[in-house]
């Protein structure tokens, strides 16, 4: 018998705080918790794939439930599976949600399949028995690596947050086993931000600081940033600008000689072919943050790796942005630079599975069926209430 999706369900769930980036805050945040429910059962439950947008868009509930999630239980279930038919085939459920939608407008839309996708992936590698990765690589001819390297995603503006506070944020990050921390710029006048940096830097020692401006930037801001951030070590300066604004981010590597980093607001494999194409990017040195969650899922980023390879970029040049563990996995079956995470933000969906502790920046993927979210205690919890 063919495999069959027999339901998707999403619910809209809040990951509300007060903390703020430099354009905007999150008290109102909210993301979309989707299921995957498919015919097979394995020791008596049924095989169900867990997908969820990442933080920074919002829940995409209307456009799953009015469009997305009909047309893949409209489809002929045939047309949705592999050639064997004991399995799905992820390639052709995207193209299925994507049926009677024009090219372009890359916004709203692509979260709300990437969702979908997540959890299309997640069932398509538990029905298989494999984990995710494990999958990934052996469909590309890899040899996956377990081992992946993490940063820690924080140092947010905060009501009432002081320098000490911002020490003691990431020094605790450094004690959880990170060796790359990140923090928030352009949310406060520059010297602000300078003094800010130079706290952590003192609080950090040897260990890496990336900052990041989340796209608040014209292009003289962007240059003042660059002079003045030029002047330390840094891991890398972060979205200075529109992520559309291919011209100000060419411009801007002529003020700043240190890594850059942008992509992750960025959300097809045109948009990111145009990235390379025309901001000025530099192979050797800066690094690609595309989001599979937030950019029509897993099969579109494959397309994406496709463009990037095209264009002469090494696949380790890629940390998404996102903090879950989809791009865990991709970055371990794929060959990817990394992954984001989020050690104190966005609970349950940021961070890793249960007993997963980070030595060194790096972490050990168990070997869980799936993407893994049936290792995090908290996350898992709350999925299976979407699926009941």
């Amino acid at each position: 018998m063919t495999v069959r999706i027999i339901d998707v369900r999403e619910v809209t769930k809040p990951i509300a705080s007060p903390i703020r980036n430099a354009y905007i805050d999150f008290t109102k945040m909210t993301t979309s918790l989707v299921a995957v429910a498919t015919d097979v059962v394995r020791d008596g439950r049924r095989i169900v794939g867990y997908g969820f947008n990442s933080n920074g868009r919002y829940g995409q509930g209307g456009l799953i439930r009015e469009r997305f999630a009909p047309r893949i239980l409209e489809a002929d279930p045939g047309s949705l599976a592999n050639e064997a038919g004991d399995n799905l085939d992820p390639d052709r459920v995207w193209a299925a949600m994507m049926q009677n939608e024009k090219p372009g407008g890359h916004g709203e839309r692509s979260v709300a399949v990437g969702t979908i996708d997540m959890a299309v992936w997640d069932a398509t590698a538990k029905i298989s028995g494999k984990p995710l990765f494990r999958l990934l690589a052996e469909r590309h001819g890899l040899e996956a690596d377990p081992r992946v390297f993490v940063y820690a995603a924080g140092g947010y503006y905060y009501p009432g947050k002081d320098l000490a506070q911002l020490r003691a944020e990431m020094r605790g990050y450094l004690d959880r086993g990170y060796t790359v921390v990140k923090m928030k710029i352009g949310g406060a006048p520059i010297e602000e931000d300078r003094r800010r940096i130079e706290a952590v830097l003192a609080e950090i020692g040897e260990a890496r600081l990336a900052v990041d401006a989340n796209g608040r930037f014209d292009l003289e801001t962007a240059i003042q940033y660059a002079k003045m951030l030029r002047d330390y070590p840094l891991f890398w300066y972060e979205e200075a600008g529109d992520p559309l604004d291919y011209a100000l981010q060419a411009a801007l590597a002529e003020f700043y000689p240190r890594p850059m980093a942008t992509g992750e607001n960025l959300f097809s494999h045109q948009d990111a072919r145009n990235l390379l194409r025309y901001a000025g990017m530099r192979p050797d040195r800066d690094w690609l943050q595309f989001d599979c969650a937030l950019s029509y899922g897993l099969c579109e980023y494959q397309r994406t790796l496709g463009v990037v390879k095209a264009a002469g970029w090494s696949p380790r040049r890629l940390i998404p942005h996102g903090g879950h563990q989809m791009s865990l996995a991709i970055a371990a079956g794929l060959g990817l630079g990394g992954n984001e995470s989020y050690p104190d933000l966005f609970q349950p969906y940021g961070g890793f599975p249960d007993g997963v502790a980070v030595e060194d920046s790096h972490i050990a993927m168990p070997e869980l069926p799936g993407i893994g979210f049936e290792g995090k205690s908290d996350l898992i919890a709350a999925m299976h209430k979407v699926a009941e």
